[in-house]
């Protein structure tokens, strides 16, 4: 298995709901790629506010294997979801940290 883990720094103005929408989005892509297993987003309650930079929210896939991971990546909907979140993060693209590993 392939937890496809997330971190953002969203911008201080994009709201809750922008937030939510983009992550309910997200999990519908389940009914679109076989293989995803799991998918949850949370907010990063740390209070280690000097490593931690601002990245605030997180999401993470578990995909079955490494296959499903790269259908994923290249997959038109969910790049049409990866610009609206790097829109709505500080930075653009460096307001998104991924990690990919395997459990």
């Amino acid at each position: 298995m392939i937890r496809h883990l997330v971190a953002l720094r969203f911008k201080p103005e994009t709201s809750a709901e922008t937030k939510q929408a983009i992550y309910d989005d997200l999990a519908a892509l389940d009914a679109r790629i076989d293989g995803i297993l799991d998918f949850q987003s949370r907010a990063n309650v740390s209070v280690e506010d000097h490593v931690v930079r601002g990245f605030r929210d997180l999401f993470w896939f578990d995909f079955r294997d490494l296959g499903v991971r790269d259908t994923y990546l290249v997959d038109e909907v969910h790049q049409s979801i990866g610009g609206r979140i790097v829109a709505e993060c500080e930075g653009g693209v460096d307001g998104v940290f991924v990690i990919d590993m395997e459990m």
